[in-house]
């Protein structure tokens, strides 16, 4: 009876230990089918963003997608930190002509940009074209993007527009060519960067004379960027550069730069038709190689009419 009784407690004692085990040996097998699960979330869940945001760019920031307007000013974060990865150039020029700002008593909402009728206009980031229309007392043919990352740049004055409305771009695409239309006395880019229709100097986060982006990202807050982006002016604005030019458009340069006080002055020339560097190297009192290091080119790189370099 008592080797009965033994034998029966011990089974239980087995059968009841066993029970764990058994439950690991379920969640192990439920495991990896958890993890795949999990995966096809992500994935699914990912394309579902990605759809979202091809559809309305920065939509948690805009509350609508409209055609109509170049820019309408609606509320302003306290802060918002603008991601300036993955940007190309609007344009390799390096000369500015017109700073943001108060100028010939109204307020000037980009920055002017010298460029020559046909040259290239890039997408300073990935996003989706809001506007693609003509201006004729403004902005002539102009592009307006609303980006990814929270900003708008509107593209004004060219002479040709590349892509359409609601059409996707990636940064660096093409999206038209350089131009004198709309109120213009001189072929440029005027250049805008906008967060909730709201103007933003765009020397807080370009930096054209080197063609690069300030940072991998800036943070923008409501009460302190209007007078950082006046600080922005005299570090890369207008005042920070000089260019010298051998034609009729010194004079248009010169009158829209306002002169500025600075340490160091950066000097440009603009290649003239059958200019060599060393041409150019004698004429600027400088050296070819001097030439090629500024401007990151070789002795045998063929230059082109209206080209900038830089020579000091």
């Amino acid at each position: 009876m008592i080797r009965k009784l033994k034998t029966a407690v011990i089974l239980a004692l087995m059968s009841v230990s066993a029970l764990p085990i058994a439950g690991q040996d379920l969640l192990a097998r439920q495991a990896p089918i958890d993890r795949r699960m999990k995966a096809v979330d992500s994935v699914a869940l990912h394309r579902l963003i990605q759809n979202e945001q091809l559809e309305s760019p920065a939509a948690d920031l805009y509350a609508d997608w409209d055609n109509k307007y170049a820019h309408r000013a609606t509320e302003l974060p306290d802060s918002f930190r603008i991601d300036l990865r993955h940007f190309c150039m609007p344009t390799t020029s390096r000369v500015l002509t017109s700073n943001f700002g108060a100028r010939w008593g109204r307020q000037h909402k980009g920055l002017d940009i010298k460029v020559y009728i046909g040259d290239t206009i890039r997408a300073a980031f990935s996003g989706k074209v809001r506007i693609v229309k003509y201006e004729a007392r403004g902005y002539g043919k102009y592009v307006v993007i609303r980006h990814y990352n929270g900003l708008e740049t509107i593209y004004g004055h060219m002479s040709k527009q590349l892509v359409e409305e609601n059409q996707e771009v990636r940064a660096g695409d093409p999206i038209g060519l350089g131009g004198n239309t709309g109120r213009s006395t001189g072929s440029h880019l005027h250049f805008e960067t906008r967060l909730c229709g709201v103007a933003l100097n765009p020397t807080l986060m370009f930096d054209f004379v080197n063609q690069d982006v300030v940072s991998d990202f800036y943070m923008f807050r409501r009460d302190s960027y209007q007078s950082e982006g006046l600080a922005a002016n005299k570090l890369r604005g207008v005042g920070a550069q000089e260019v010298d030019n051998d034609d009729s458009e010194d004079e248009e340069l010169a009158t829209t730069a306002p002169a500025a006080k600075v340490e160091r002055t950066i000097r440009y020339h603009k290649v003239r038709r059958g200019e060599t560097l060393g041409h150019i190297a004698r004429k600027r009192n400088t050296t070819v190689n001097e030439l090629c290091r500024l401007n990151h080119i070789s002795k045998s790189t063929r230059l082109m009419p209206g080209q900038i370099l830089k020579y000091n």
